[in-house]
């Protein structure tokens, strides 16, 4: 528990130089998510904040939305044949009342990073789901200055990526620009659930007065888990695909790309950046 680097032997080549030295490493495991005892998901995840991650999980598939709808989250004992805990398998048991979803393989597929089901169905179930419509939210309104200072804070907040240079990190700032929260992890998905995760147990979803900020590309399930957690404001650093930029589109979440210094692209949502209208291209 807790394995958040590792260290390992390598050959370092500098300039003609070669050396044999320590390395860290960010540590990389599998962690099995049940549900009410059944197996519902297993994710590639840095070890820490594995409660904070189970929960946003079922934040972002519509599971639950608030902290009493938990009644609780822990590791399972005798994980494997021995006996033995191996810290990577945690049983989240919802609380009397609160619906279990059907746990399907569809549903399993659905939930991953790499094979979502596609189009129209994909945007469909998230709108359908989604308990905080962003539409109904607060007025939220940044600058563009503001955006653009994000990304250095979020860089200097990221102390394993500091030692490993293989983490991906996703911060919570308010619309005034302070910094709420920050997660790092092996996977861009795991990184933002570990932050609405925390924010479900600490009884502030939905997040509808702050700003997402992922160190990579924009997913259409980072989108997702934005729009599940009433967050109205997602920017990256990186690109966003298509299917991002179609959901943000359909629920009203505004999507920042490219976020770099002083330049972004804006692709939905533009009501909420505080800049003139756009001239006209001919």
């Amino acid at each position: 528990m807790g394995r958040v680097t590792e260290r390992r032997r390598v050959i370092r080549i500098r300039d003609g130089a070669v050396s044999a030295r320590p390395d860290t490493l960010v540590a990389e495991e599998p962690l099995e998510i049940r549900l009410n005892g059944r197996p519902l998901a297993i994710t590639m995840r840095t070890p820490g904040d594995d409660f904070a991650l189970a929960a946003g999980f079922l934040v972002s598939e519509g599971v639950i939305a608030a902290a009493d709808e938990v009644q609780s989250i822990v590791y399972c004992a005798g994980a494997t044949a021995e006996g033995v805990n191996t810290y990577n398998v945690v049983d989240v048991k919802l609380s009397p009342g609160v619906v279990v979803p059907d746990i399907t393989l569809e549903r399993n597929v659905y939930t991953t990073s790499s094979c979502g089901l596609c189009g129209k169905a994909s945007l469909d179930a998230v709108r359908t789901q989604a308990r905080f419509p962003i539409a109904d939210a607060p007025p939220v309104r940044v600058t563009p200055e503001l955006l653009a200072s994000l990304p250095d804070r979020l860089r200097a907040a990221q102390r394993v990526f500091d030692r490993t240079g293989g983490l991906h990190a996703a911060a919570l700032f308010s619309e005034e620009g302070e910094l709420l929260d920050v997660r790092e992890d092996v996977g861009r998905h795991n990184a933002v659930d570990k932050l609405v995760g925390r924010a479900l147990q600490d009884g502030r979803l939905p997040l509808s007065r702050s700003v997402l900020l992922v160190s990579g590309r924009a997913s259409f399930e980072l989108a997702q888990k934005a729009v599940m957690a009433g967050i109205p404001l997602l920017a990256a650093v990186s690109a966003p695909s298509s299917l991002a930029v179609d959901l943000a589109a359909e629920t009203g979440l505004t999507l920042v790309g490219f976020l770099r210094g002083a330049s972004m692209n804006v692709y939905a949502g533009e009501h909420r950046i505080a800049v003139e209208a756009p001239a006209t291209q001919g």
